[in-house]
């Protein structure tokens, strides 16, 4: 069966080659068990998924029409795991994700590609200098894969992605390319021995005849130059000489910091001294930079130390509102749950918070209004600022802040975008995030053996929308250039940087 059938009929195949078999035989799903796990899911999207229903995709249509088109005595477990794939992806669930089935992986682009302003760009990496070229100097951007359109193709291989801002699916999407024999295996075609890529400058096409390449670390995907330079993994966070570079006030008096990672205190105290002694040194000067690019998520424990220097003493900021998805009355173990993420029913707020909450809820006009049956009351991310203001060590920093942020801001880092946008001295620069926001629960299906992530908690912006699908909008848009692709320099740091120098220089 395809499920990925229309646009990619029009392959010319050179001759084919047998996807790669697995290790192990595949595991076979009878008809009656992939009835028995679609009720079975059915249900926890029922009862559980906090987005199901909310964009208006019918998944029980869809659940029922592939049933009725099943007509062999058993299916693979990965076409099954490849149909929940698309399906979960269009309920629009940005945390959602179905794993536990595999896909032959073992042959890949051979060359490196990069995403810049929506169009795919070849490169290749040169060791000795750390940079970037052009793969084709005179042809820099890959138009088709086998005489397919490569938007084409970019928009069929990540079907979990589907529902994402269409600057982060694009970057995932290049990121995807790499791994040609999953992508072909994703859209259920035979995979071509010869690959034909076109190349274009917009005039005037080339077209390139290559095998897959079959070591797997020859051509890395490419990913930002600042990416490279800075700590990824937790442990490095409580590497003191690394959090140097994450901390720095240049010879303009603009105070920088780089966040990777939404990292709780107790996972990496030697990052969180560092970033307090970073805000000491910063007091005097002229403008602060929060650099949150590529951050995937975490905790929102790094809102609260940033909100601490920003929210002025005697302010009250509501900035985030959720609701939960559950069996009601709420039990204990999610009031917990959202108590981590720092959000409060309103009789746990005090007497000024609760005026605040009151305030903005006259107004506030949600895109989507829940069932009170199906969701608890509302929960409220507030910023006290005489609250934050009372802890040791703190100031209220009033001078420019800027928050910068690109299409893989995720989770806990698409939050902190949300909740600071339109405060007081604060501008969002960049790109769109990817906005998300769940309360996670994992589901594994009886018969299949396939774990399902899926969201429980719907969160609201200030302005009314939800993050998932749609993320937050800078102020400042600022997209990467070709220097920035090839390493030559961080464009979008070194831009907003002449901003700032431009503004300070202006208020003179």
């Amino acid at each position: 069966m395809k499920y990925f059938t229309g646009l990619f009929f029009l392959l010319t195949m050179m001759g084919t080659q047998a996807i790669h078999a697995q290790d192990e035989i595949p595991m076979q799903l009878t008809k009656s068990a992939i009835a028995e796990d679609i009720a079975f899911l059915d249900e926890a999207l029922k009862t559980q998924s906090s987005y199901q229903g909310l964009n208006g995709f019918d998944y029980q249509t869809t659940f029922q029409e592939y049933l009725a088109s099943i007509h062999t005595e058993t299916v693979a477990q990965h076409d099954f795991g490849l149909f929940l794939r698309e399906t979960i992806g269009k309920i629009g669930d940005r945390h959602a994700y179905v794993k536990g089935f595999k896909l032959p992986n073992s042959l890949f682009l051979p060359f490196v590609v990069a995403p810049l302003d929506g169009q795919v760009v070849g490169v290749h990496y040169v060791r000795e200098e750390r940079k970037y070229e052009l793969l084709h100097p005179n042809f820099p951007y890959l138009k088709a894969i086998n005489g397919t359109p490569v938007q084409a193709f970019l928009k069929a291989i990540l079907p979990e992605d589907s529902q994402a801002p269409s600057e982060a699916y694009h970057a995932y999407a290049v990121k995807r390319l790499k791994y040609m024999e999953k992508n072909y295996a994703t859209l259920q075609l035979p995979l071509p021995a010869i690959f034909e890529f076109t190349f274009t400058n917009h005039t005037s096409d080339t077209i390139v005849r290559l095998p897959l390449e079959r070591e797997r670390r020859k051509y890395r995907t490419w990913d930002e130059r600042f990416q490279a330079y800075f700590g990824q993994e937790k442990e490095e966070l409580n590497d003191a000489a690394l959090c140097e570079k994450f901390f720095q006030i240049d010879e303009n008096n603009v105070a920088y910091a780089r966040w990777s990672d939404m990292v709780k205190p107790k996972d990496a105290p030697v990052f969180y001294e560092a970033f307090r002694d970073f805000m000491q040194a910063a007091i005097s000067s002229k403008a602060l930079i929060i650099d949150i690019r590529n951050n995937g998520g975490g905790t929102r424990h790094l809102i609260f130390e940033l909100a601490k220097y920003l929210v002025h003493p005697e302010a009250i900021h509501v900035v985030n509102i959720a609701q939960q998805r559950t069996k009601l009355p709420l039990d204990e173990d999610y009031k917990v749950s959202l108590n981590h993420r720092f959000l409060y029913a309103l009789s746990d707020l005090d007497t000024r918070e609760q005026a605040s909450v009151k305030a903005l809820m006259k107004g506030f006009q949600p895109m989507y209004n829940l069932p009170s049956d199906k969701f608890s009351e509302p929960y409220f991310c507030v910023f006290n600022g005489e609250k934050l203001s009372k802890l040791e060590g703190v100031y209220h920093y009033d001078k420019p802040v800027y928050i910068l942020m690109n299409e893989r801001c995720f989770s806990a880092a698409s939050i902190l975008v949300a909740t600071f946008k339109d405060l007081p001295n604060v501008q969002l620069v960049g790109v769109q995030t990817d906005g998300s926001s769940g309360n996670s629960r994992y589901v594994e299906l009886p018969k299949s053996k396939l774990l399902l992530k899926l969201s429980t908690m719907v969160s609201f912006q200030k302005d009314g929308r939800i993050l998932d699908g749609y993320g937050t909008m800078p102020d400042i848009e600022i997209k990467r250039n070709l220097a920035q692709v090839l390493w030559q320099e961080d464009y979008q740091l070194e831009q907003l940087k002449r901003l700032i120098t431009s503004s300070c220089t202006k208020e003179r």
